[in-house]
Order: structure tokens, then C-alpha cells, then sequence
């Protein structure tokens, strides 16, 4: 058995009868032209069907909406990049030299993409049961402590929902600028509550991120945390 072989086993607790599709699915694309992004993409929509599946017969109470949310915790790249470190994955990637210089092994993006790639990998190897039973084993933890759903919205839902309840009409978004190069583009995005006088601005890498941050200042502000922006 090949030191990856032993991993697999130590760490996920499944043999590969095909053992090269756990080698092509730990092999960066920074290394071959054959390597893990097709598994990738298959594991990604494994992994997102098993969450779902897993949600829907343990949360029996909770509505599509919180079901949506908490997969979406589950499966972002974050929760997956923690899940990988655990298992010490980062160590059996196959990395191209560049990649290897500049610590690709230790970053999320690729330890999440890998993580995908191996479920896919399974999902191929041995068929959905086995891909679904080992992000059972992977996510046990994680889906015997998820937080409270109401921790779960995010400031756009939350500040929707303050308003409706006061029957205010929902806040208007706007991109009030919008700079930098293609590939580093900075969004400030404002947020007016018209029947309250409330005008918010909030800034990030992306609109949605940006319309986020302007949200959660209209929150701070109408909770009477601070002042809207000028």
C-alpha cells in the first residue's frame, strides 16, 4: 500500500479500488494537465446532494431557508479548508513547484478544491453510498454541533426581516463606486432606508460582500450602535 493508499485509509477510512483516481485527485493543476479540477467539480455536487441529505433527515423542524443556510455553512470553502488541515491534507497534495515555494499545501482555496476532488474521487471509485458515507465520517462533527439557525442569516436577511416586521418597505442597494484592476476591484455599495432617514455604506472585494457590509451597518445604526453613513 502507497503512503496515499495508507492516508486514505488512516483519514477517511476508505480503500480505493482504482488507486489512481486518489492520485488524480491529489494532484494540483499547478503540477499536471491531468489533475484533480474535474474531480473537483464532481464532488462539489456530491458533496452539496450528502449535506443536503444529512440536514434534511437530522434538522426534522427547520425550514428550507435554514436548511439552504446551514449547507451553505457546511460546504463553503472555509469549513472545508478546516476539515482538510485536520486530516493533513495539504501534506499529500501533489504541487508544482511554484505552488510548493509559496505554501500551497497550507492554503484554503486549494485544500477545499482537493477535499471536493477526493469525494469525487470516492463517488467515481466506488458509487454514491461510499461517497455519501464518507461525508458522513467527514462532517459528523460538524452536524452534531451546528449553531442556531438564527446565527445563521446574514446582515441583508436579518435588517429584511427587521423591516418587514415593522412594515417598512425593504432597503434600497446602490454602488456608489467602484475601482481598482479587473482582478482586484473594490465595491462601496450603499443602503438607504428611506422611512427611517438611514443612508449605510459598506465596502468589499465583490458587490454582494459589499451590500453585506452596508446591511450590517444599517443594522448597528437602527439598533442604535452608531450613526448612518453621511
Amino acid at each position: 500500500m502507497t503512503g496515499s493508499a495508507r492516508w486514505a485509509w488512516q483519514h477517511l477510512n476508505y480503500r480505493f479500488a482504482s488507486p489512481d483516481l486518489l492520485d488524480h485527485a491529489l494532484t494540483h493543476k499547478s503540477r499536471a494537465a491531468r489533475n484533480n479540477e474535474r474531480l473537483e467539480f464532481l464532488g462539489d455536487a456530491v458533496l452539496g446532494c450528502a449535506v443536503a441529505d444529512a440536514l434534511y433527515h437530522q434538522e426534522q423542524t427547520a425550514d428550507e431557508g435554514t436548511l439552504s443556510r446551514m449547507r451553505a455553512l457546511l460546504v463553503r470553502r472555509e469549513t472545508l479548508a478546516e476539515l482538510a488541515t485536520a486530516m493533513s491534507l495539504g501534506e499529500q497534495l501533489r504541487l508544482g513547484s511554484g505552488e510548493l515555494q509559496s505554501g500551497g499545501h497550507r492554503r484554503s482555496s486549494i485544500l477545499a478544491d482537493a477535499l471536493e476532488a477526493l469525494i469525487g474521487a470516492v463517488f467515481v471509485d466506488g458509487g454514491f453510498a461510499e461517497a455519501h458515507a464518507l461525508v458522513q465520517r467527514i462532517y459528523a462533527a460538524k452536524l452534531a454541533d451546528l449553531p442556531p439557525p438564527e446565527s445563521l442569516k446574514d446582515a441583508k436577511t436579518l435588517l429584511q426581516e427587521k423591516l418587514q416586521a415593522e412594515s417598512v418597505a425593504t432597503p434600497e442597494y446602490a454602488v456608489a463606486s467602484e475601482t481598482g484592476p479587473e482582478h482586484r476591484r473594490r465595491f462601496v455599495v450603499e443602503c438607504r432606508i428611506a422611512e427611517h432617514n438611514l443612508l449605510t455604506r459598506g465596502k468589499g472585494v465583490s458587490r454582494r460582500r459589499a451590500e453585506q457590509a452596508a446591511a450590517a451597518a444599517a443594522l448597528q445604526a437602527l439598533d442604535g450602535g452608531g450613526p448612518g453613513a453621511p
